[in-house]
């Protein structure tokens, strides 16, 4: 797009599209939107597969006809654009197809059957893979925005050229988002540079992707991107004379070696500029490395022969050499990096490879179109980002909602990486701040569910440790070992961060279940029926029941039970009314011995804890119960059984307003676990006393959980979550801590009455 710089107030420069004179305007309008700007680019086609594109290019001529752009130009160029684009990355027919008609179903009113009836199911699955979901479906922008990316990254994982075709409709979009509405551009630039560019990047698109960044910088940032732009140009012609110089001597040092190369000049594009000196708060003038040289030869071989030459001709600046072909990024790139000291002092970079892995470098997964001919063997393919795409539908597998989705992919849209080891010298790409717990997991997924311990270079580690370049990284599992929720907060990968919630729901589902089982028996022994109807013998009854509940089948209703969703009481009313039009009848034994039992609330019997259920019961933060205290269970919405004191405020007000919901619940006479409870210490300020405390404490058993505290002038009250066994060993701490020198009074947190 032609742009002129206008002059505004105090000296600023805006940036606006130049205008053409109207007649000349028509005619450029009318040469765009013919087929005959994309006919000249698709020269690899045959003649089949062309007329097959002037089809769909007709198809989507009549559709869009009457609709205007921003611009004022017939809306077909776009499509026409962004084609042409997919040409240049010689896309196949059906997704040049897609490209023209990418845009039809969403705002034309074509249904994907049309589509389907007129090019086929794989074009019309393409393009309805582009198209975004209708808005009325959510409550917000962002819902829609989330489901519409999921929708597009599915798409995409099952086919990559639904992404590619996106990333050509994008930058034509951005190539001509200065005819939009300036309140436009801050959203859109921002969602490319988050998103668009990112993906790009994460496919070995580097040529898309710098160019992203770069109109996606100038429309956020037009007055710093005019000024960086106008210092770039005062630079180039500074050093114009001293880059002519390295190139002929250059030239000069590989003709004398024999050796065939292609050099080309490089410039560092303006967001990297601007990023750099952003992230090291740089000035224009301290930014050394502006000009590079890609040296294309053969053989891989020759990469390294070409690196020596370069040695001897320049110095390399110490640490600045990276061997991306032994090593090859997670996207596929490969290539000899190494920075040089040239002439009058200027660092030059110069870029090393084959014509194949230019190719890779700059066109990504694109690269598979123009090689496929020659690579037979799929290892391109796998190079190129395609696990990453398989990682999209195992995520997907076990994440539903579409946020949540979103940003586990978020995470793994990272612009770098480390690369470690296996005990068996196997090289792993991981994302910057991977843990060893990311590494199991990047292993295989029962390897992270089973992980214990970690090791690094033969050290034993914690399993949040950050793994760093070059290291050897061992995990030690165990049998029977699960996930721990506390690693959630560590993870970085979206594999990970995904299996590990996807293995803690299942698991808090699975014990739900459970209780719900139980719950339902004892409330079904409460009306008189000894246990639960065989699911096989009473099918059709249970059945009867779960339409009654609206469940879809018998573990959800049991799951639905433990977690609180549905009264038990309630179901085994219902399920012995069922019972008994099947010819059953209640045991009055039962029935007596169940309705005078010593518990007030028998309709659902007792539960026995013991600390043993994990995620279905939990024990109420507000008054931390321990055994021994008396108790009550409240099965709340969603929620499972929380466990509350029988004095605790916060129980008493809720069986005021939601009595149906409370149980009666009891201690095992052999907790398996420790419990938490709270308990303050006052003491006299003085040196050493929290330390006094901490080892009365150990010395008690009693295992700290945290700590706060309140200054005051001569006192401190200290605040702890401590694990006790119960209430005998709880009171047996509180009477040491009594004991304690500089301790004044040492007491129990006590829930607060309603």
């Amino acid at each position: 797009m032609d742009v002129v710089v206008k002059k505004g107030g105090a000296g600023s420069a805006q940036m606006e599209p130049a205008v053409p004179n109207s007649s000349s305007a028509a005619a450029a309008n009318a040469a765009a939107a013919s087929f005959a700007a994309l006919l000249e680019k698709l020269d690899y086609l045959d003649s089949a597969s062309i007329e097959q594109v002037r089809q769909a290019y007709r198809y989507a001529d009549a559709a869009h006809l009457g609709q205007l752009r921003s611009s004022g130009e017939p809306y077909i160029t776009h499509p026409i654009a962004v084609a042409a684009l997919c040409a240049s990355w010689k896309l196949d027919v059906q997704a040049l197809m897609a490209a023209l008609l990418h845009d039809a179903m969403e705002d034309c009113g074509i249904t994907k059957a049309d589509l389907i009836d007129r090019f086929g199911a794989p074009v019309a699955e393409l393009v309805d893979g582009l198209t975004k979901l209708d808005k009325l479906q959510f409550n917000t922008r962002e819902e829609n925005q989330a489901e519409s990316f999921r929708k597009m990254l599915l798409a995409m994982a099952r086919d990559v050229r639904v992404i590619l075709i996106k990333l050509a409709d994008r930058t034509h979009n951005m190539r001509t988002l200065s005819d939009m509405p300036r309140s436009k551009w801050h959203r859109i630039s921002s969602e490319t540079l988050e998103i668009y560019a990112p993906i790009a990047h994460r496919l070995g698109l580097n040529q898309t992707y710098r160019e992203l960044q770069d109109l996606a910088f100038r429309h956020l940032h037009p007055w710093r991107y005019a000024t960086l732009a106008k210092a770039v140009a005062k630079s180039r012609n500074r050093r114009r004379d001293i880059v002519q110089k390295v190139q002929a001597e250059v030239d000069a040092a590989f003709a004398r070696q024999g050796m065939a190369v292609r050099l080309a000049g490089r410039e560092k594009t303006l967001f990297a500029i601007y990023q750099k000196m952003d992230a090291k708060h740089l000035s224009f003038a301290q930014v050394t490395d502006l000009y590079g040289f890609r040296i294309i030869v053969p053989t891989v071989t020759d990469c390294y022969t070409a690196l020596g030459v370069l040695h001897q001709m320049y110095k390399p600046v110490p640490g600045k050499f990276k061997d991306h072909i032994a090593i090859a990024k997670l996207n596929g790139y490969q290539s000899l990096h190494t920075t040089l000291v040239g002439p009058a002092g200027l660092n030059v970079e110069f870029q090393v490879r084959t014509e194949e892995m230019h190719v890779v470098a700059e066109a990504g997964v694109a690269a598979h179109w123009l090689y496929k001919a020659q690579e037979t063997d799929g290892t391109v393919a796998e190079r190129l980002g395609t696990k990453w795409l398989q990682s999209l539908l195992d995520i997907q597998n076990e994440t539903r909602d579409a946020a949540e989705f979103w940003d586990h992919v978020k995470v793994d849209l990272f612009p770098d990486a480390v690369y470690v080891f296996t005990p068996k010298s196997q090289i792993l790409a991981l994302p910057r701040g991977a843990t060893a717990v990311d590494f199991a997991y990047a292993i295989h997924s029962d390897v992270g569910d089973r992980t214990t311990a970690a090791r690094i270079n033969n050290e034993q580690v914690p399993l949040r440790t950050e793994l760093k370049n070059g290291d050897v990284v061992e995990v030690v599992t165990k049998q029977g070992a699960r996930p721990n929720p506390a690693w959630l907060a560590f993870v970085r990968t979206g594999r990970a961060r995904s299996k590990i919630r996807h293995y803690l729901k299942n698991m808090a589902q699975s014990e739900s279940a459970g209780l719900g089982e139980k719950l339902l028996t004892q409330a079904l022994r409460a009306e008189g029926m000894e246990q639960l109807p065989d699911a096989q013998t009473h099918a059709a009854l249970w059945e009867k029941l779960l339409r009654f509940t609206g469940s879809r089948s018998r573990a959800e209703l049991m799951t639905d039970i433990g977690l609180g969703k549905r009264i038990a009481n309630i179901v085994a009313k219902r399920l012995v009314l069922l019972l008994t039009e099947d010819g059953q009848r209640p045991d009055a034994l039962l029935l007596t011995r169940e309705r005078y039992s010593s518990h007030e609330n028998v309709s659902q019997g007792s539960i026995t804890l013991d600390g043993s259920e994990n995620a279905s019961v939990q024990y109420a933060p507000c008054c931390r119960p321990v055994p021994g205290d008396p108790i009550v269970g409240y099965l709340g919405r969603g929620e499972g059984l929380v466990v509350h004191h029988a004095q605790c405020g916060v129980a008493k007000k809720l069986q005021h307003k939601d009595g149906e919901r409370f149980i009666a619940v009891d201690w095992s006479d052999e907790p398996t676990r420790m419990f938490e409870t709270a308990i303050t210490v006052t003491v006299s300020n003085g040196k050493g006393v929290l330390a006094r405390i901490a080892l009365e404490l150990a010395s008690s058993e009693a295992d700290i959980v945290r700590v706060d505290m309140d200054d005051a002038m001569d006192t401190i009250d200290l605040r702890f979550v401590v694990a006790v066994r119960d209430l005998a060993h709880m009171e047996t701490v509180l009477r040491n801590l009594r004991r304690t020198q500089s301790v004044l009074r040492a007491f129990r947190v006590l829930p607060q009455p309603a």
